[in-house]
């Protein structure tokens, strides 16, 4: 079978990386090509590294819509695919027409709860504007696709609400990583450190993090928080590290693309977001030992049990984040028996082995089942 998996960009975000993850695990069986729009080429050497074809269009701008389904409707007829996998709302906007247009089965993704009610706290009137334009778009041309790809059931019944999408329509495949051979012992840091990642966005709850942590810092002044990552949120981070005097022990390093080594130089990862996808940062942090803290969103919950494999505490809540970054100062060592117990679960769950051959074996199941019901 063969399939061209279409996507805005190759940025460095848990979507591009899931696909990176999964590709090179799937089996012959599976020609499998990746067509992205737009020119961010950020993973780029990752892919060719392992042995992704890809396909740029090159648009232009943002949107470049009609340019694009043009380059796609073109493409589609040369490759002769047997079945479409569109993610994220440009790219499933153009395939979802490509697809109408040329019979070409589409499968759509569900990644993230994309109209979470938080979602538009930190954008303009005009960016709002745009957002309920593009729902309405995506609400009307959702029953194109043939079936979804969600990485949580949490996601998939989001948007059961907001696009109207049947919960028995997705077929959920979790996102995984492969095993680390090194598992997290408690290192001799001078500093008790606290490591997060992921895009400086105000859904990250970063923000939440910095003040809690300094509430923490208050009473531990032998701590530090890494925060790993870009976007532009930065400056607005910054401004408030620098406003809480904590200019010393919180860092902003940026990018690390091999930031999951960081896991094994830290004492306690925290994943304040708001509202993820499944979030594949969780799943390596899990994979790894490390002590977890994490917020108790539905789809974090989907991963972790609390009490059990890690501490939660209600998302956006200061106080309660920071009394858990507290006991974990105070309680290291019932900390690492939760991170044990997050690997050992983590492994069964998230292998990308396991992960990568049910969603290749998804994929053609609903290829076959598209073709019987023609």
């Amino acid at each position: 079978m063969k399939v061209l998996f279409v996507q805005d960009t190759l940025i460095n975000a848990g979507t591009e990386k899931s696909l990176l993850n999964i590709l090179p695990y799937v089996t012959s069986n599976l020609e499998a090509k990746v067509v992205y729009l737009y020119p961010r080429h950020d993973l780029q050497e990752d892919y060719s590294r392992a042995g992704i074809s890809m396909i740029f269009l090159d648009l232009k701008g943002k949107y470049d819509f009609v340019n694009g389904i043009k380059k796609l409707f073109k493409l589609v007829k040369v490759e002769e695919p047997d079945l479409l996998v569109s993610s994220l709302l440009r790219s499933n906007l153009l395939s979802r027409f490509v697809s109408y247009k040329t019979g070409i089965p589409l499968v759509g993704t569900f990644v993230s709860d994309s109209y979470h009610p938080d979602s538009n706290l930190s954008r303009t009137k005009s960016q709002r504007l745009k957002s309920g334009i593009f729902k309405i778009l995506d609400k009307w041309s959702s029953n194109i696709p043939i079936k979804f790809i969600s990485n949580s059931e949490a996601i998939a019944k989001a948007h059961l609400k907001t696009l109207g999408v049947p919960f028995e329509k997705s077929v959920v495949v979790y996102r995984g990583r492969q095993i680390p051979s090194q598992s997290w012992s408690k290192p001799n840091n001078e500093f008790y450190t606290f490591l997060s990642y992921g895009r400086l966005i105000p859904l990250k709850g970063f923000e939440e993090l910095i003040k809690a942590f300094s509430r923490v810092y208050q009473k531990f002044p032998q701590t530090q928080l890494i925060i790993y990552g870009e976007g532009n949120y930065r400056t607005q981070l910054e401004k408030l590290i620098l406003d809480l005097d904590l200019i010393d022990s919180v860092k902003l390093p940026g990018v690390n693309k091999e930031v999951t080594k960081e896991l094994y130089k830290s004492d306690c990862f925290v994943f304040p977001s708001w509202y993820e996808g499944f979030s594949g940062s969780l799943v390596e942090a899990m994979l790894s030992g490390i002590p977890i803290i994490a917020s108790d969103i539905p789809m974090n919950l989907e991963a972790i049990s609390p009490d059990e494999t890690a501490l939660t505490f209600p998302v956006k809540d200061l106080d309660a984040l920071a009394a858990k970054m507290v006991w974990a100062i105070q309680n290291q060592n019932a900390m690492a028996e939760l991170g044990k117990a997050a690997r050992e679960v983590a492994k069964e769950r998230f292998d990308i082995r396991e992960i990568a051959a049910k969603y290749e074996q998804t994929l053609f199941d609903i290829y076959h089942e598209s073709q019987a019901t023609q």
